[in-house]
């Protein structure tokens, strides 16, 4: 059976608890990358990781978008978002089906 898990501050992290998402802390990018391999290795199938850490391990996320698992989805933390999550979810989609149906209106406006 996949789980899921995520991963970030302590703070951000917490809210996903009270609703049984499995949590891991991470007060840096070493502990944030230590938990990411942890967590391939034991069957999560979706992981979160807050886009303040994600932005610091940016190469190391680049080796797991080619394999089908474990999806990894950026979240934003307590201090806001990067843009960063939405703009991998856009490029995702536009790889997906070539074009951006997710700001296309946006820029005509």
């Amino acid at each position: 059976m996949y789980k899921i898990g995520v991963i970030g501050d302590k703070d951000t992290v917490l809210s996903f608890k009270s609703i049984g998402v499995d949590t891991f802390p991470a007060i840096d990018e070493k502990e944030a990358f230590e938990n990411l391999i942890r967590l391939t290795k034991e069957k999560y199938a979706v992981i979160f990781i807050t886009e303040h850490l994600a932005a610091k391990l940016e190469d190391k996320l680049n080796t797991f978008r080619e394999k089908l698992l474990p999806i990894i989805t950026l979240i934003p933390s307590n201090r806001g978002t990067l843009g960063i999550g939405i703009n991998s979810v856009k490029k995702s989609v536009e790889k997906a089906i070539g074009v951006d149906i997710i700001f296309e209106r946006e820029g005509r406006e």
